[in-house]
């Protein structure tokens, strides 16, 4: 990879899920996206639900195939799933049957770049960094569902992945512990700067959270704005942040974006809800 080369790029990316021509019909969900994203950066794809923001992540990830156009990753194609691409999702992804350590302990697994030793130091050095060394010895089923995502995200960093993939990992959360992880989850960008693509549909959380956003359109999605949020936001964010007069105009406009495609999905959902009716007169 050269230095004008960007450490992801995705490029006229395309998605459409093949229907069967008769109940199912085809559905196309990305329409010719591209976007570059910058080694250490913590890009947010934001839109309404049902949008293809997830399916784009997941397309980064090697977990669908695009249509059209082709995603690079450190200058090589994306073809798959592999080790450079640490996922975290919603549902909690913890094994029940091993502590909160042997969890995290659990994601230096297939590395080969350390030993045994040095393994045991990365995953002690992630239980801290997300604050469960009290808690180590703490089977995962009796812990909060806040502290499972803990879990989830600190295995996934002691793997080493090139890129962090989060989908909606909070959304499952209440707001009190939502607001704590997000928290959390800046402190750990700050120290670890892994480049990251964060999806969800909450505005709030966009904007305190992300160097970039990618607006998305309705399905099928565009990029109706990309937002530099430093542009906006400056110095260090944090949830005091939430507070500042700057946060409260972006996430205004931001919000009368989300509102307005919002909109666009319920009348898309509409005219799909009518069509197999219209089929039949």
């Amino acid at each position: 990879m050269t230095g004008d080369t960007p450490f992801l790029r995705v490029e006229n990316v395309s998605k459409t899920f093949e229907g069967d021509g008769v109940q199912h019909p085809s559905i196309h969900v990305i329409d010719n996206v591209s976007m570059d994203v910058a080694a250490g950066e913590f890009v947010v794809y934001l839109g309404p639900s049902g949008c293809g923001k997830t399916t784009l992540m997941r397309t980064v990830g090697g977990l669908e195939t695009a249509s059209a156009g082709a995603i690079y990753l450190g200058g090589e194609k994306v073809t798959g799933p592999d080790r450079r691409k640490g996922m975290v999702f919603q549902a909690y992804t913890s094994f029940p049957w091993f502590t909160v350590l042997e969890n995290i302990r659990y994601g230096t697994k297939y590395r080969d770049d350390i030993g045994n030793a040095e393994k045991e130091e990365v995953s002690r050095h992630y239980l801290e960094l997300v604050g469960l060394k009290d808690f180590a010895d703490y089977y995962v089923n009796r812990i909060s569902g806040g502290m499972r995502q803990r879990v989830a995200i600190a295995r996934t960093l002691a793997a080493s992945p090139d890129i962090l993939l989060m989908d909606e990992p909070f959304g499952a959360l209440d707001a009190q512990t939502r607001e704590f992880l997000q928290n959390q989850l800046l402190e750990i960008n700050r120290e670890e700067r892994k480049t990251t693509i964060f999806v969800t549909h909450d505005v709030e959380e966009a904007v305190v959270l992300a160097d970039r956003i990618f607006m998305f359109s309705a399905r099928p999605a565009t990029i109706i704005e990309e937002i530099k949020v430093a542009e906006h936001i400056t110095g260090e964010r944090d949830i005091a942040s939430k507070e500042t007069e700057a946060f409260f105009y972006l996430r205004n406009h931001v919000r009368d974006l989300m509102r307005r495609e919002a909109r666009r999905t319920e009348e898309l959902a509409q005219r799909e809800l009518m069509a197999p009716e219209a089929k039949s007169t």
